[in-house]
């Protein structure tokens, strides 16, 4: 599976930001998939996850009620809709593919500034 992520960038505190994965080499609508992100110094994790039917959805703690997944299974595509940004969300963010959740993209750089 290719993954490509996009859509980050430079915002305020405050601001939003809409990221977006491409995916490719895999029948994309058949599986689950996830954004991760990684903070400098820090382990990767969590953020958001969405089923293959995008009935069920599942978020961090830390992003709840201020980011949403989404996806359009006609264009292989999967959203991070993320508002309320904090600087404590600058992080590089990777998209990924269920089952096995191991694939990764080069992910996309988001910097909040306070």
């Amino acid at each position: 599976v290719q993954l490509e992520e996009s859509g980050g960038g430079l915002v305020q505190a405050g601001g939003s930001l809409r990221l977006s994965c491409a995916a490719s080499g895999r029948t994309f609508s058949s599986y689950s998939m996830g954004w991760f992100r990684q903070a400098p110094g820090k382990e990767r994790e969590f953020v958001a996850f969405i089923d293959w039917r995008a009935i069920n959805t599942n978020y961090a703690d830390s992003v709840k009620d201020r980011f949403t997944i989404s996806r359009d299974n006609d264009k292989n595509m999967v959203y991070l809709q993320m508002n309320s940004l904090k600087p404590e969300d600058t992080a590089v963010y990777y998209c990924t593919m269920g089952p096995t959740f191991d694939s990764w993209g080069q992910g996309t750089q988001v910097t909040v500034s306070s």
